[in-house]
């Protein structure tokens, strides 16, 4: 988190508003294509790591990469221009395959690994985006796209070294059956995503479309802000759908997400009460003058992101037990929302109205994981409050000798 935060405020400072916001729009086509990559690469590589062995999984999701890599960018380049297509396709294909290699280590609950890439992926971005520039002297925004190609490409060829250690490339085979569960439960779990990212992103295009470029960049920060928070759900997610999948025990899945829920809840609040804190001439200091709305975006933008930060954990509960169709509807829902809204409200109030647009999308979305999942197991409002044996536990934890 800290050093994505890094990476933002050096972004601003450096290329600006325009500048932050061509990366936001390239950085949004190449989600789009992790969404279509994510069939073979994502959760399926996670949920099948411990039902097949890696050879027969892993062909599939490196030959998917290279084909959807190639081919989407250049459709999307008749949308965007061609002028920074090359880029995406190089890093469509890197991302993904590292991507494939960085979920196998979850579904083998080596969670370590996972942590290491994690962290790895935004610093070795921000040690070759330093040397490119004040090196090579590239100083435009092309060296952040570069720097992130280099990135992922050195990340994807040292963890593939790992995943090879303990596969026998000898015994390395398609099978039909195996292939389809990969793709039939991969696609079923990425339109959730993909569905979630366009409630999360539809706004960086239609400001692009009514307000220009620049308003994208300045909207980014919020979308940063919330998305840096949310780190806290998603490893929290991570974790617990790296153990459902390797569980049978029903309850005792509940027990742990609800203890999930309850962490995320406070940590979010904890957080976005903490910003809020936070002069808004601190954060002008920080990104440049032409962020000097930031605050008043993350207060709009809050109750979404809470209600995010609790339906992640619930999420990946689902997913973990294979119940699918609640995320795509729940999604669906949100995105609806949002399309409809942002036509008439973003053209009107630009900036401020995309933020109440993602808020209320989010709680919408949020909402109705809340009712399914209780109405799936008991409600209590003391699922959003740690006990006393809980906190203690944690500070053990964090605070253990090693």
């Amino acid at each position: 988190m800290i050093l994505n935060f890094g990476l933002v405020i050096y972004s601003t400072n450096t290329w600006g508003s325009e500048g932050k916001g061509v990366i936001s729009i390239v950085i949004a086509d190449l989600t789009i294509v992790s969404f279509m990559a994510n069939i073979f690469v994502g959760s399926s590589m996670s949920y099948f790591a411990s039902k097949y062995k890696t050879e027969e999984i892993i062909p599939f999701a490196y030959i998917w990469s290279i084909i959807i890599g190639v081919l989407l960018p250049f459709a999307l380049s008749f949308h965007h221009g061609v002028e920074y297509s090359n880029y995406l396709i190089f890093l469509s294909v890197f991302s993904s395959l590292l991507a494939a290699n960085v979920n196998l280590f979850i579904g083998q609950k080596n969670i370590k690994m996972f942590n290491m890439y994690t962290v790895l992926q935004q610093l070795v971005h921000i040690v070759f985006i330093l040397g490119i520039v004040y090196i090579f002297k590239i100083t435009s925004v092309d060296s952040y796209f570069i720097a992130q190609i280099f990135c992922f490409a050195l990340l994807f060829v040292i963890s593939t070294f790992q995943v090879l250690k303990k596969c026998n490339v000898k015994k390395i085979s398609f099978s039909k059956q195996i292939g389809y569960r990969l793709f039939d439960y991969g696609w079923k779990t990425q339109l959730s995503s993909f569905l979630q990212f366009l409630n999360n992103r539809l706004s960086f295009y239609f400001l692009e479309y009514f307000k220009g470029i620049v308003s994208v960049g300045i909207f980014s920060i919020g979308i940063a802000f919330s998305e840096a928070i949310w780190t806290v759900s998603r490893s929290l997610s991570v974790v617990l759908y790296a153990d459902i999948v390797n569980r049978q025990n029903t309850n005792a899945a509940i027990e742990k997400t609800k203890v999930s829920l309850r962490v995320s809840f406070l940590i979010t609040l904890f957080f976005i009460v903490l910003m809020l804190l936070i002069p808004g001439k601190v954060y002008s200091m920080i990104f440049g003058k032409d962020f000097s709305n930031t605050k008043e975006i993350i207060l709009f933008l809050s109750p979404g992101i809470l209600a995010i930060a609790v339906s992640n954990i619930i999420g990946y509960y689902f997913a973990g037990i294979n119940k699918l169709r609640i995320l795509n509807t729940k999604s669906l829902i949100g995105l609806v929302f949002t399309i409809i809204s942002s036509l008439f409200v973003i053209p009107r109030w630009g900036i401020l109205g995309a933020c109440i647009i993602t808020s209320i999308s989010y709680c919408l979305s949020s909402s109705l994981l809340f009712w399914k999942f209780y109405q799936d197991t008991e409600f209590h409002f003391r699922d959003f409050i740690l006990s006393k044996s809980e906190i203690n536990l944690l500070l053990n934890k964090a605070f253990r000798k090693k």
